[in-house]
């Protein structure tokens, strides 16, 4: 039987997600709470975030991989997830998320994507994602997603010592957890449409795809 943590904290990363976040919060099961790492935004996102109970933190580095990790360190529970806040991504998965941590089958629990329509994953991001999870499984990681949800123990993932505070944080997660030797569980979800009046800063746009891919060369290299 599956031990079900008595509290889990959710770190969502936001830059202008104002429009998504009543929708999101809503959905959230019981014991999960929200802490909002607002990076930024001009849209009212932290005080929409603060009216629906969630902790609201602000990260001032730019960058994906500084607002996780800022989450991360004011997070209070063992298990931590990282979600994004777009609509995506329903936060009803994120107790099959826990699940293989919370008993101990993995040190970490990544979402694979799977779209829930056409046009949901544009065609550069998938791509892109495609040939990074190729060269992780060359390193003996066997993932096929470097998705932006996640499950682990708040201390262990620190321990990891990830440094990049861009969009290559997901990436370098991924490659540090396979040189410790982590068993790793990857869970099947629905990705869904984005939420009106959001776009994402990696899929929505061939530039901030190349943006992704850059910080994520740098961490290959």
């Amino acid at each position: 039987m599956t031990r079900v943590p008595a509290a889990v904290d959710v770190v969502l990363p936001c830059l202008n997600e104002a429009a998504a976040l009543p929708a999101v919060l809503s959905q959230f099961p019981p014991g999960y709470h929200a802490i909002v790492v607002d990076n930024g935004s001009t849209d009212g996102t932290a005080a929409v975030a603060a009216a629906l109970g969630a902790t609201v933190l602000h990260e001032p580095r730019r960058g994906y991989g500084a607002a996780v990790h800022t989450g991360i360190e004011h997070a209070a529970t063992d298990i931590v997830c990282v979600l994004d806040a777009d609509g995506s991504m329903s936060p009803a998965v994120l107790p099959a998320m826990v699940a293989p941590v919370a008993t101990g089958r993995a040190r970490l629990a990544v979402g694979r994507r799977i779209p829930a329509g056409r046009g949901v994953w544009p065609w550069h991001a998938r791509a892109g994602n495609a040939v990074l999870a190729w060269l992780l499984r060359r390193r003996g990681l066997q993932v096929r997603d470097i998705g932006p949800i996640r499950a682990f123990r708040r201390e262990d993932l620190l321990a990891l010592g990830v440094t990049d505070r861009g969009f290559g944080y997901p990436l370098e997660l991924l490659l540090r957890a396979a040189e410790a030797g982590w068993a790793v569980s990857e869970v099947d979800i629905d990705y869904l449409p984005r939420a009106a009046g959001t776009r994402s800063k990696v899929s929505g746009s061939v530039r901030g795809t190349l943006r992704a891919a850059r910080d994520m060369a740098g961490v290959l290299r």
